[in-house]
């Protein structure tokens, strides 16, 4: 199997920690203006592309991996699915669980603590980012493993140029497309599909890199 990228940073394990605090502690302390500000976004098109290519019909077995306050636990429980929501932040874990009725676990991205080939797709929108790149192929593998034989990874993130920094409380890896897909070969997958957002937008105004792949 190919060999992760090399990490963009080099954190001690400590500054890794702290990384992972500050991150959770941004949105636990912003959680309810969170959820109002990013309620009415629409992500339809990222849904779609999980949904498209998962191994089976619904029911489906879903994580929604960085889950927030559950708008997208509701929009797959809607469309005949399993979710299964994570966070970090417990503020989200409780908001989602109480607007949708789902599971929902509370898990740092860092430690995470998976079952073996539970799930069919996982849904990653707007999470792995936060993920140090030294600590991005471990926890990439951690979800490769989860997914159960043909499951389906979707992930959208912010991209840039290989950079990768604090920015206030909340820490980014902000990656082109070749290093992410080295990164996605790495833990075992292979990319489906890709696309930047939002659509119809010339590619300068388009942050969001989306990739859908299946595990190998």
């Amino acid at each position: 199997m190919p060999k992760a990228p090399r990490p963009l940073v080099h954190l001690a394990p400590r500054e890794m920690a702290a990384c992972a605090r500050s991150t959770v502690s941004h949105y636990q302390r912003h959680a309810e203006d969170f959820r109002d500000g990013t309620k009415d976004h629409d992500v339809s098109q990222n849904v779609e592309a999980l949904l498209r290519h998962l191994p089976g019909a619904p029911p489906q077995r879903i994580l929604d991996l960085g889950c927030g306050p559950g708008r997208d636990l509701s929009t797959f429980l809607a469309r005949g699915h399993v979710p299964v929501g994570l966070d970090g932040a417990a503020a989200f874990v409780a908001m989602a669980r109480e607007a949708t009725g789902c599971e929902v676990w509370h898990q740092d991205f860092l430690a995470l603590d998976l079952p073996a080939a539970r799930f069919d797709g996982i849904f990653a929108n707007a999470a792995l980012f936060h993920v140090p790149t030294q600590a991005l192929g471990r926890v990439m593998g951690e979800l490769r493993r989860a997914l159960a034989p043909a499951g389906v990874l979707f992930c959208s993130n912010p991209r840039g140029p290989d950079i990768e920094r604090q920015q206030g409380l909340r820490y980014g890896s902000y990656l082109t497309f070749e290093t992410w897909s080295r990164f996605l070969d790495a833990a075992g997958f292979e990319l489906v599909e890709h696309y930047y957002r939002p659509p119809g937008l010339p590619r300068a105004e388009q942050p969001w890199l989306a990739t859908v792949s299946r595990a190998r």
